[in-house]
């Protein structure tokens, strides 16, 4: 039985109005998705883990695909039988793109896009609705603030939103539509979180947007921002999420290459097809054999880079052939691994009314034949650490395990439990390598 005073507290806290937020979809998401916690918490709510008894639900959506869709309508209903009466609100590029479509679930009481979504407590109101109501408004081209950190409770990295939308109006890509065009965020806004971050014991910051190359704000520069980060006290490690390939600052190679800077050596650029072709369909801002010389200028410049990629199969028009390229390319430009996805037709993008479209059998077996070389393509390059001492951050043990990653994104398991690890920077000697990560032995701890 509860004590008295464990009574009463139990009491208190279910006095609280209890919220559960899921988010779905891309890191850029993934970070607002804590962005909608904080705030709820501000709110004077208790966030309780998706799929509890809760009064409020937040579903932050994704749409980049068919099967994104289908899996936020999931999630939608899973959370209303779940909690019939509580208030369900849908967020988010399935709101802003399909907003009609997601009010038709029953049992949805608000559906708010894009440019609403950090707001949405400002159209809540204390009852559920007698009909869905809808908030969309267009998404506006002006910097950005956000300023939510607060409360955040960040662990050993933390993403670091500082760029929403695209101009760049690629045949496949939906996300002009659901994220708007480029826009930055303001640059006293990113420096204040950063910091806060730094505060609150982050050692890593991820940068991360959605084409984090075009952000320009009060006359600076990517460049600009990522040498202001880099000199912040108290950062260990500065990454970058994915960068388009066109608006990569050559300096940056030059800051991976020193051990002494906080920028890692990993860069994930998204080609999306190895084929000049299928990139000029996709209306791509680039030839195959621009990036192949930037892939071999990185490669020398940065020894110890990752390089990782986008690769899309079975786009309109894509002979075997040119698949075949694609296949090549990948293997062709020392690339640590490939994020493989498989063609998605999306209402209101020119692919859509491409008429040569793929069989959705042969994208299929395109999309697992590529995802075969990108799992021994991270093999072969976690296999070649072997021996070598690689500079790791360790994170929160699971199952009395430290894991972490290297500088250039190697995931390393250690073989030992040593206490009291985690938020540690350490150097591990590497033992074996395997398909998904390396196991290593602690040689030493850095000092902070």
């Amino acid at each position: 039985m509860l004590g008295e005073f464990a009574l009463k507290n139990h009491k208190i806290q279910r006095n609280k109005k209890r919220a559960s937020v899921r988010t779905l979809g891309c890191r850029l998401n993934q970070y607002e998705g804590l962005a909608l916690e904080a705030k709820l918490v501000k709110s004077g709510y208790e966030i309780v883990p998706f799929g509890e008894v809760a009064d409020l639900g937040l579903i932050n959506t994704c749409t980049v695909t068919n099967e994104a869709d289908a899996k936020s309508r999931n999630v939608i209903r899973r959370f209303i039988r779940k909690n019939p009466e509580a208030l369900t609100v849908v967020a988010g590029c399935y709101s802003q793109i399909s907003a009609n479509e997601v009010s038709m679930i029953d049992g949805v009481d608000y559906v708010i896009g894009n440019h609403d979504k950090l707001n949405f407590l400002n159209y809540l109101g204390v009852k559920k609705p007698d009909s869905p109501v809808i908030v969309r408004d267009r998404i506006s081209r002006e910097d950005f603030s956000i300023g939510f950190v607060g409360d955040t409770n960040f662990e050993q990295r933390a993403n670091l939103k500082i760029q929403d939308g695209c101009d760049f109006m690629c045949t496949f890509c939906v996300i002009p539509f659901a994220r708007g065009r480029s826009r930055s965020r303001e640059w006293s806004d990113v420096m204040e979180e950063a910091k806060g971050m730094l505060d609150r014991g982050v050692r890593e910051i991820v940068i991360t947007g959605v084409n984090l190359g075009t952000y320009h704000s009060n006359r600076r520069s990517f460049l600009d921002l990522i040498d202001s980060l880099s000199k912040l006290d108290g950062l260990t490690r500065l990454r970058i999420s994915s960068i388009e390939p066109t608006t990569i600052p050559l300096e940056l190679l030059a800051w991976m290459a020193d051990e002494a800077h906080p920028l890692m050596p990993f860069l994930h650029i998204p080609m999306q097809a190895g084929c000049n072709d299928t990139l000029k369909r996709m209306k791509r801002k680039y030839c195959l054999e621009e990036m192949e010389e930037f892939f071999e200028l990185a490669r020398r410049k940065v020894p110890q880079v990752c390089l990782g990629t986008d690769l899309m199969v079975g786009f309109p028009g894509e002979k075997q052939s040119d698949f075949e390229q694609t296949c090549t390319t990948f293997l062709g430009n020392s690339f640590s691994y490939c994020h493989v996805f498989t063609f998605s037709e999306r209402k209101g993008t020119p692919a859509n009314r491409f008429s040569d479209s793929i069989p959705m059998n042969i994208r299929r077996e395109r999309s697992a034949e590529l995802r075969i070389l990108s799992s021994k393509s991270r093999l072969i390059f976690n296999q070649k650490h072997k021996n070598q001492a690689l500079r790791v951050l360790l994170e929160n043990p699971k199952d009395g395990k430290y894991a972490g990653y290297s500088d250039n994104y190697i995931k390393v398991v250690l073989t030992q439990s040593p206490p009291n690890m985690a938020n540690k920077m350490v150097k591990v000697k590497v033992l074996e390598g395997f398909p998904e990560y390396v196991t290593g032995e602690l040689i030493e701890v850095e000092k902070i």
